[in-house]
């Protein structure tokens, strides 16, 4: 179990609540339970999804100037992934999307996220309540299950305490990141191996089963169209591209920050306008199945100009 805070040991608590048509429901049942702890809630109320992440990003980011006061968010919508992109696009923003005890220990421990989105599609008010709990009572740093419930050894720790002093100037005036920036020096030993079947392509496996990976193409680079046996999720870092969804009829124009679910089975081609960067998930592990080569496919997209 990880150590647990009393709202008595910490700053006076104040939870800014807001959710879409999706989880209303399910952010009207925590706003009561939280209201009948006496914490000090400010419910929002409904928005569309994109609205109320990004309002509540922005008075989360603006609040920490407070010291007197610890201001967190909570979010929900459908997935509880919409609201939270968007709430990540301000400084000081750590949204983080639980749908077990265990994801919100490791969001607090790891991530000290304040910002707590969750499913009201697939997350019971019960145990929405016990990750709302959860989430309020782990310490920044403490024992979790990513530790095996042990304490960090110290290099994690250093790690730890060095990357939110980073993570706080990323989108301000003052960021100018430098060679001691402890998320800059894990991206520069990351090593990427070739996708042979996707000329252009490299990627490194950042987690397996669910499968987690940083993927970088070079500029002009097209993936032919495949599939995967697993959904995914993705979002681009850097640079641009184009998502064919051939089974939907669909087609997306992604650039930094852009998000996208491609469903377990559609087949999809993709083209990179310039060198683009992206992290993607998979529900599963990680397997490609080519349903065309990369002359079928250059043929394609010269006729789609």
């Amino acid at each position: 179990m990880a150590a647990q805070e009393s709202t008595t040991d910490r700053r006076r608590l104040k939870i800014i609540a807001g959710a879409d048509s999706f989880g209303c429901d399910l952010k009207d049942a925590l706003v009561a339970h939280l209201r009948s702890l006496n914490i000090d809630v400010h419910d929002l109320g409904t928005d569309k999804y994109y609205s109320v992440g990004s309002q509540i990003g922005s008075l989360v980011s603006s609040a920490a100037a407070d010291t007197s006061v610890e201001t967190r968010g909570l979010l929900a919508c459908g997935t509880g992934v919409g609201v939270s992109i968007f709430a990540n696009k301000f400084p000081g923003v750590y949204a983080a999307t639980c749908t077990s005890l265990a994801d919100a220990q490791n969001a607090r421990s790891i991530n000290n996220s304040n910002v707590l989105s969750l499913s009201g599609k697939s997350t019971s008010p019960e145990l929405a309540i016990e990750i709302l709990s959860t989430w309020l009572n782990t310490p920044f740093k403490s024992p979790c299950p990513a530790s095996n419930s042990e304490p960090w050894p110290n290099e994690i720790e250093s790690f730890l305490d060095n990357s939110v002093t980073e993570m706080s100037k990323i989108g301000s005036e003052s960021d100018k990141l430098g060679d001691s920036c402890a998320i800059c020096d894990l991206v520069k030993s990351r090593e990427f191996a070739d996708v042979e079947i996707m000329p252009g392509g490299s990627m490194k496996i950042v987690r397996e089963t669910p499968t987690s990976a940083i993927v970088r193409f070079k500029a002009g680079s097209v993936e032919p169209a495949h599939h995967h046996t697993f959904g995914h999720d993705l979002i681009v870092m850097k640079g641009s591209k184009r998502v064919w969804n051939l089974s939907k009829k669909e087609k997306y124009d992604l650039g930094v920050g852009d998000f996208l679910f491609t469903p377990a089975g559609d087949v999809h081609r993709v083209k990179y306008f310039e060198d683009t960067e992206f992290f993607i998930r998979w529900d599963g592990h990680w397997d490609i199945f080519l349903d065309e080569d990369i002359a079928t496919a250059n043929a394609a997209l010269e006729k789609e100009v």
